[in-house]
């Protein structure tokens, strides 16, 4: 069986209010676009066609690569919108999927029911998703033959009054015969604004005595169509409902999920603890056993197990086990703290390796430098990177000691058990158990400690 899916993504979405294609907002964090081309892939769709309209150029570039494009140059309705991909799947497969582009929470295994019913129907029928509601929303409601089959699907505003108390609508997608879609839709007729409705293939196929099945959703949520932003927060709150419930069932305490917020794509081990107002964003990675305080954002990173993380903003950065970091510490692209690092309050690293069991004091900036291991920098101190032209790397030895408020002016190396006194200015480098002092800095061997006198018992 061969399955071709059309995702109908023409729309203008004007109760938006938005320059942007409303297909093109986000919920949790991905154009709606792309979770249904990846809704589409998850049913092993051998041909992916997006029909786009308005705003063609944005969207095509937002699935660029995943699937096939066709545009409807005129909004003519749904029908006509589908029939633009005729040229393109005519013969190519066996059923046609249609779903909508702004249905962000319809899940694969929804379709693959849906699939499986249509596959049943013996004389190769239609099959529809059905949901209901309590309010109809203006959606058409869906009428039942006898037999339990779609005998129609009754926009709202031609409704008798007990077609108007039916409950049960219309979901908006579809699973057809393929031979018969294509030979089916050019018979659909124009309404009075000359607009060609998908909806009309119901009473086609009930006239060519073929059965129409109607495939009630279990969860309503899952149809909900985003039409304005209202929609886009109740979509962006369920889905974010759904994927806290399921860190909470693998092992992972949020405090209080309605606050916080994690994309899909994010990995936590168990027994990790989220507090209240924490986002976790893109292919980021937290091991077990961790602690992510309140107002943390940590995105496109790898947190090891154990790890400790205060109100701070974690972005491009990999954490060993067991590194501790804040309040108000800022990782940027390429730190790599290692096993036992801790960053003080207002610490900031970019482009920088700490070694195991480094220290950095707070109100201190670690950028484009290599620290070894067990080093000790005090508070306030920089490493000047920036000559105004070209960034310049600063490298300090295991054991090193660097007093607060230093200067590093780089390049510069801070050798093995080098030490830098308080407020120096560094300008060259500084060899084995020497220290650097003053401004700029002069170089001081360090005495060995001497051993401590001896007392008679």
């Amino acid at each position: 069986m061969s399955i071709a899916a059309v995702i109908l993504a023409a729309g203008q979405g004007t109760r938006m209010k938005s320059e942007r294609p409303k297909v093109l907002h986000t919920v949790g964090g991905k154009p709606m676009v792309v979770r249904a081309v990846e809704t589409a892939e998850k049913i092993g769709a051998q041909r992916l066609v997006v029909v786009v309209g308005h705003g063609a150029e944005a969207v095509t570039e937002a699935v660029r690569g995943r699937a096939e494009i066709v545009l409807q140059a005129q909004q003519l309705g749904t029908g006509h919108a589908l029939l633009q991909a005729a040229d393109l799947l005519r013969g190519a497969s066996d059923l046609v999927v249609v779903l909508y582009a702004d249905m962000p929470l319809l899940r694969p295994e929804t379709l693959r029911e849906l699939i499986a019913a249509q596959r049943a129907e013996a004389a190769g029928g239609l099959a529809m998703l059905t949901v209901t509601l309590a309010d109809p929303r203006g959606f058409g409601r869906v009428v039942r033959a006898a037999d339990g089959s779609v005998a129609a699907i009754v926009e709202e505003t031609e409704c008798t009054p007990e077609q108007r108390a039916i409950r049960e609508l219309n979901a908006g997608v579809y699973v057809f015969d393929s031979a018969w879609l294509w030979q089916a839709l050019p018979r659909i007729q124009p309404k009075s604004k000359g607009e060609y409705y998908l909806t009309d293939l119901i009473e086609i196929a009930v006239a060519d005595g073929r059965r129409v099945i109607g495939v009630e959703v279990s969860d309503p949520e899952e149809v909900i169509g985003v039409n304005t932003r209202v929609h886009l927060a109740e979509a962006e709150a369920i889905l974010r409902r759904r994927i806290n419930e399921q860190h909470m069932l693998n092992g992972v305490t949020l405090i209080d999920p309605a606050t916080t917020y994690i994309e899909e794509s994010v990995q936590i081990g168990a027994d990790t603890i989220i507090y209240p107002n924490v986002q976790l964003r893109g292919e980021t990675v937290i091991g077990k056993r961790c602690v992510i305080e309140s107002n943390s954002l940590i995105a496109d990173s790898r947190i090891g197990d154990d790890c400790h993380i205060k109100a701070s903003v974690i972005e491009g950065a990999t954490l060993e086990d067991r590194v501790e970091i804040g309040p108000f510490g800022h990782l940027r692209q390429g730190a790599y703290l290692c096993e036992g690092v801790h960053l003080g309050n207002f610490g900031e690293v970019k482009n920088a390796r700490l070694g195991r069991k480094t220290r950095v004091g707070h109100f201190s900036y670690i950028g484009d430098a290599e620290i070894g291991e067990d080093v000790n920098i005090g508070a306030g101190t920089i490493t000047v990177n920036y000559d105004g032209v070209r960034k310049h790397k600063t490298i300090i030895g295991d054991h090193a000691f660097i007093g607060c408020d230093s200067l590093l002016i780089a390049p510069v190396v801070i050798a093995d058990h080098a030490r830098t006194a308080a407020g120096a200015v560094v300008t060259r480098d500084v060899p084995p158990h020497h220290i650097a002092v003053g401004v700029p800095a002069r170089m001081r061997e360090l005495k060995p400690p001497e051993p401590p006198e001896a007392h008679e018992g």
